[in-house]
């Protein structure tokens, strides 16, 4: 992925008003993030821990959604893959629902999938970060393939909140 600014960040969200857009919290740090290794940039909300955001680049323009995420007491205990990536933890994957683009939105329609509850998958995928013993499945496949599939994964997603 390629850096992104705050303003372009906070222009690219696709399922809320442009006022909640500009009131949520996008972090500080936009510098220091790992770019280059990133799929999708995602993070929570330190202010208001069920909502997390996550942008990805979409017929190379930046699109952001925000999702809100299952309560911790609900998925703490039991051990989840994420949809996304392939990662299996216990207690790391949640339920992130986000509301539909558009008039479905507004009339209260969403689209959910299990995500990797720190938005990391993709340091995930690449080996950066560990999920702890087990985590990743072995498979065959390359390193590329995997990150394409996470990309594909994600794309879906998107759609279905685009539809």
């Amino acid at each position: 992925m390629r850096p992104l600014t705050d303003n372009e960040i906070r222009a690219a969200f696709v399922n809320c008003t442009k006022g909640a857009a500009k009131r949520l919290s996008v972090p500080h740090d936009l510098a220091d993030r790992p770019w280059d290794d990133l799929d999708y940039f995602g993070w929570r909300d330190p202010r208001a821990p069920d909502r997390a955001y996550l942008v990805t680049e979409r017929n190379g323009r930046p699109t952001a959604l925000a999702l809100r995420s299952s309560g911790a007491a609900s998925w703490q205990a039991r051990r989840s893959m994420c949809s996304m990536c392939l990662t299996t933890h216990s207690g790391g994957v949640c339920l992130m629902v986000a509301p539909k683009a558009g008039k479905a939105g507004q009339q209260g329609n969403s689209v959910g999938a299990y995500i990797c509850g720190d938005l990391a998958c993709s340091l995930y995928v690449r080996g950066m970060r560990e999920a702890g013993a087990g985590a990743r499945l072995h498979e065959t496949i390359t390193l590329e393939e995997k990150i394409r599939r996470t990309v594909a994964n994600l794309a879906a997603f998107v759609d279905k909140v685009l539809a």
